[in-house]
This record gives C-alpha cells, sequence and structure tokens, in this order.
C-alpha cells in the first residue's frame, strides 16, 4: 500500500417493450430529428444511430442519393425478368433447390412462399428495441441500391419503425448464414399482413397492426423475399447494441473499481502513467487514466500513506491491465460491427452501372461471430474480475487496524448482522452462469440445406449468450458498487477522490446506506437498472 505516486490528472432489453423506453411517443418527440438510412460516407448510420431508432424511437429517413440507386438495381432485376435469365433466387429455388427453374408468372408465389416457409423461429420474441435495431440493418442494407428490392419494400420498413409497428420475432432458429434467415422471416411476414406485430405496446396480428398505424400490407416481387431473409441483419443488430451496453459497463466497472480501490485502502502507484507508458497496450493506458481522475483529490489515499502494506491483489493491482485488455477486445468489435453497417449483406448482389448480377458469400456471418464471442468473453472477464474485489472487500481485513476499519461482510454489529455476505455468493453464482455463456459458439457449425451450406457460423447464438452475459455481468457490477459504498461509508468522515465520492453519491441516491440486514435483492436490481440506464456515464472522461 505504498503511496509514492499520487493521483493526477473512456443489448439486453428484457421485456418486450425493453427496460430503458416506452414503446409509444409521441409525434413531437419522434420529428426531432430523423437518422438518414442507405447512405455512404459520412452519411452512413453509426452504433449510436442504431440504440437512438431502437430504443428511443428516432425517426428515419432515406439518405439522398438512395432513391435513385434503389430504382437503378430494381430496372436491373426487371431486365431479368423480362429476359428470363436465369439468375438464383430471381427465377430460381433457393438453396439445394437452386437448380429448379422458375418460370415468370411464378417469382411473385416463389417470393411469398419463401417467406412462410423459412418463418420457422421459435422461442420466446426479441424485445421491441432489439427487434427495431434488425429492422433498422434491414431496411439500411436494401436501401444501398444493390438488393434490387422496389421502393415500395424499403418505404414500408421506414412508415412501420417511424409509426410504431414492430413484427414479432422468435429468438432462435438461425445459424447465421445463408444470413438469419428465420428470424427475418418472422420480420418479413410483417410486410406481407402475416404473422403478428406490435404497436403502441399491442401484440396484434399483423394486417391489423398496419391497419391501426395507416399502412397496408405489400404483395413482394421477384427477388424482394430474398433480399428481405438473406443478410445478417439479426446479427448485427444485437451486436450493435450490445456493443454500446458494454462501453457502459466497462466505464461502471472502472467506476466500481475505483471505489472499492478507495475501499480498500489500496495503492495508486499502479496507476502510475509511466509504467503504461512502457507498455502501449491502448487500453491499458486509458484505464489507468480515468482511475488516476476517479482518485484525484482522495482524502482517504493520504490517510495510509506509511503503512507497511507493499502489494495489492491482483484485481486491484491489475486493473488497467485487465480492464484495458477488455477496452481493447470492445475496439476490436466496435470496429466489425460498425463495418457491417456499410455493408450489404443478401445474395446475389446486384452491380446495375456494370449491369452485373453477382453469387457470393456476404451473407456469412463469420466476421460478426466471431465478434459476438470476442464480446462475450470480454464481458465474463470484466465480471469475473469484479467479482474478486467483491470478495475483498467483505472480508476477513486483517490487514486494516485503523480507527475506520471495515468488518466483516460490511456489517453493523457483525454476527447479528449478515451484511453483504450472500451478495458476494451472488456475485460468484452470476460470474459463474457468464463463463459457461462464455464458450464461443462461432467454433461449431452443422450443415444445412443438404450440404449446399456446409459451414454455417452460429452467430445468433453467440448473440443470445452475449445478451444474457451482459444482463448478468450488470447485476455483478451493482454489487460490486453496493458494497464499495459501504465500505466508503465505513472510511467517513474521509473522502475518496472526486470521481469515487460522485460515484458514491449516485449509488445512494438509489439504494442507502446498510445500517442494519435487510433484503439486498431490489437493491441490486435497482442499481443493475440505474448502471444500465447510464447513471454512471458523466464520470472520468475518455482520453485520447
Amino acid at each position: 500500500m505504498s503511496n509514492a505516486s499520487s493521483a493526477t490528472q473512456s443489448g439486453p432489453d428484457h421485456t418486450p417493450h425493453g427496460r430503458r423506453t416506452a414503446t409509444h411517443t409521441t409525434n413531437t418527440q419522434k420529428r426531432e430529428r430523423a437518422v438518414a438510412i442507405g447512405g455512404f460516407g459520412t452519411q452512413q448510420i453509426t452504433l449510436a444511430d442504431v440504440a437512438a431508432v431502437a430504443r428511443n424511437h428516432t425517426p428515419i429517413k432515406l439518405a439522398g442519393s438512395a432513391r435513385e440507386r434503389i430504382a437503378k438495381a430494381r430496372a436491373l432485376v426487371e431486365t431479368v425478368i423480362a429476359e428470363n435469365r436465369t439468375v438464383y433466387g430471381v427465377t430460381t429455388g433457393f438453396g439445394h433447390l437452386s437448380r429448379v427453374k422458375i418460370a415468370p408468372d411464378q417469382v411473385a408465389a416463389l417470393q411469398r412462399n419463401l417467406i412462410r416457409s423459412h418463418a420457422s423461429g421459435v422461442g420466446d420474441p426479441f424485445d421491441i428495441p432489439t427487434a427495431r435495431a434488425v429492422m433498422l440493418a434491414l431496411a439500411n442494407s436494401l436501401a444501398r441500391g444493390h438488393s434490387g428490392v422496389r421502393m415500395e419494400v424499403v418505404t414500408l420498413l421506414i412508415e412501420m419503425l417511424n409509426q410504431d409497428v414492430t413484427p414479432v420475432i422468435p429468438m432462435r432458429g438461425s445459424v447465421g448464414a445463408s444470413g438469419d434467415l428465420a428470424p427475418l422471416a418472422h420480420l418479413s411476414l410483417a410486410l406481407i399482413g402475416e404473422g403478428e406485430a406490435w404497436h403502441a405496446g399491442e401484440r396484434l396480428p399483423s394486417a391489423e397492426a398496419l391497419k391501426r398505424a395507416g399502412l397496408a400490407p405489400i404483395t413482394l416481387g421477384a427477388k424482394e423475399g430474398l433480399a428481405l431473409i438473406n443478410g445478417t441483419h439479426v446479427m448485427e443488430a444485437c451486436g450493435a447494441l450490445a456493443v454500446v451496453d458494454a462501453w457502459r459497463l466497462v466505464r461502471a466497472a472502472e467506476v466500481a473499481a475505483a471505489m472499492s480501490m478507495e475501499a480498500l485502502l489500496s495503492s495508486y502507484v499502479p496507476l502510475d502513467p509511466r509504467i503504461h507508458a512502457i507498455r502501449p497496450q491502448r487500453g491499458q493506458g486509458r484505464t489507468a487514466a480515468r482511475l488516476r481522475a476517479l482518485l484525484a483529490e482522495s482524502e482517504i489515499n493520504p490517510s495510509h500513506a506509511n503503512c507497511g502494506r507493499v502489494q495489492d491483489p491482483y484485481t486491484i493491482r491489475c486493473i488497467p491491465q485487465v480492464l484495458g485488455a477488455a477496452r481493447d477486445a470492445l475496439a476490436y468489435c466496435e470496429g466489425v460491427f460498425a463495418a457491417e453497417l456499410e455493408a450489404v449483406t443478401d445474395n446475389p448482389l446486384l452491380f446495375p452501372d456494370d449491369g452485373d448480377i453477382l453469387t457470393g458469400g456476404n451473407f456469412h456471418g463469420q466476421p460478426l461471430a466471431l465478434a459476438l464471442d470476442t464480446l462475450v468473453i470480454a464481458v465474463a472477464q470484466v465480471a469475473s474480475f469484479a467479482e474478486r474485489r467483491v470478495y475483498n472487500i467483505v472480508g476477513p481485513h486483517e490487514w486494516d487496524t485503523g480507527e475506520h476499519k471495515l468488518p466483516l461482510f460490511l456489517a453493523s454489529d457483525a454476527g447479528l448482522n449478515s451484511g453483504y455476505m450472500i451478495a458476494q455468493y451472488v456475485a460468484a453464482a452470476l460470474v459463474n452462469e457468464i463463463k459457461v455463456l462464455a464458450h464461443p459458439a462461432s467454433i461449431d457449425s452443422i450443415p444445412t440445406s443438404a450440404g449446399m451450406e456446409d459451414f454455417v457460423s452460429m452467430g445468433v447464438t453467440a448473440a443470445i449468450k452475449l445478451r444474457q452475459a451482459l444482463d448478468l455481468a450488470f447485476r455483478v457490477i451493482a454489487i460490486e458498487l453496493l458494497c464499495a459504498a459501504q465500505g466508503l461509508d465505513m472510511r467517513a468522515p474521509l473522502r475518496p477522490g472526486v470521481g469515487a465520492a460522485e460515484g458514491l453519491a449516485i449509488v445512494r441516491a438509489v439504494v442507502p446506506t446498510l445500517a442494519a440486514d435487510r433484503p439486498p435483492a431490489h437493491d441490486i436490481e435497482a442499481l443493475a437498472s440505474a448502471v444500465r440506464a447510464g447513471a454512471l456515464d458523466a464520470l472520468a472522461p475518455e482520453v485520447s
């Protein structure tokens, strides 16, 4: 605990409606600004845009040049039909049935049958914010002008988002190639007036939901059913929202770690910028800088400057190295999902300027599946690291001999009260579950479509696991915040660093000090919800 160097100096929603925002918003709120889809370069949508549309009902519109590009691609499809050319999915069957030629008068029935037959998803549906994110990712891809759909298809997707019509999409059934077929087929059913959809908080037959919103279903034309389902949009939507949430988790974990450092009378020496300058891992340096800012002006740190403790356990001493590694993993994942927002991922793809229709594999989810699995592992690391600090905070504290020594389990009148003894058990149980979820899905493949699709990504499985892991990890961080805050209260009147003190005040605005035993379950859930909603976001700015 030497103090030679003092401090000086950056989905998942659970209910059908999502935890943070109501499903319905007023027209005034919805018209404040709009996200332009189908753009390129500086007009491209961001992960933050996905979260805004999905969770806050920010409206969308077409980017300036999208309409022309959509029309040119559609004209090429019409030419193929008129000339009765053999083009996969336009004038042929699908998958292993691609050898079957479809007559010109049957191409519309082919697309309708595709949607109906592929709507085979099972299990609970995605929450509304995630389903909206899927719709946005799909609309954005179609609007880029390489899919060959009519303008009516893109327009209906836009209006469904803007008028609060959200298809009911079962979570399970996609193998992540050729695209997210089953869940996207359920989404597509709503466009043709079949299946179910949410409107203004009510689950209805899709035809009724569209009618109440003043919209009408469409009849799919050639290529359109395939374009709607043959992409990575479920993986992309889940990943985009998860990246936004994971950044919030990591930053909250850094605040909790700073508060724990103060509660445990930890050394600041491991935060010295000279240490991190000679190991230039980007995330490590950023975490160390944030901790220095959070701990600045501490009264607790000078109070134990001459103690005999030389080093702290790894979960204190190595916070920059471990949380920094999670930051670096998250930055990689963010890059993958940001790039996918610029992608067109169905098959075949149209290049109207060249007159070509090319069959390829952009629908394959492996890039996203690998990133999703990586992110689950990073989340597991953050949660496991936090649980070890919880274990340290609740005791025993033989080394702590000061006037304001922490009692075992942070309990006032320990023995009569058990304090946070079982909160640590809960954190351990949650971490165990997260570790099970961290087993990669993307290393597995089960061939489909009679062997035509012989290696698949299992990316949606990875996405579902990630959603569950994030949900549990926010609770683990909430438990650390509860324990760290209790420890800081017991160190009073000495004040922690400015950022840690602000974190303590935020925790106490949600959960009071534990003066005597009470059930901690409600406190854990309330604090996890507050953190997930951004309660700690303003503490300690990111550094470049």
